[in-house]
C-alpha cells in the first residue's frame, strides 16, 4: 500500500526532475526560440506524470540497490 509521504515525495521529486530535464533538453534541441516556453511546456506536461510513475515504481528498487552497494563498499574498506 502506498503511503502519503511516498506519494508527496514522488510528486515533488517528479516535478523538480521533469522540470529540470525537460527544460535543459528542450533548450538544447530548440534553443532560445520565440515559442520556447510553449514547446517546453508541451514536453513537460507529458514528462511530469511519467516521472511520478517511474519514481513510485523505481524508488524501492533503487533503495535496495543503493543499500547493497553501500554494504559492499563498507566491507571493502581498507
Amino acid at each position: 500500500m502506498m503511503n502519503l509521504p511516498s506519494l508527496v515525495f514522488a510528486l515533488v521529486m517528479g516535478f523538480l526532475m521533469s522540470l529540470s530535464i525537460t527544460l535543459a533538453t528542450t533548450f538544447v534541441r530548440v534553443g532560445p526560440a520565440e515559442n520556447f516556453f510553449w514547446v517546453w511546456l508541451e514536453v513537460w506536461v507529458v514528462a511530469y506524470p511519467v516521472a511520478i510513475v517511474c519514481i513510485l515504481i523505481y524508488r524501492p528498487v533503487a533503495s535496495k540497490i543503493t543499500g547493497k552497494i553501500l554494504q559492499k563498499l563498507d566491507r571493502n574498506k581498507f
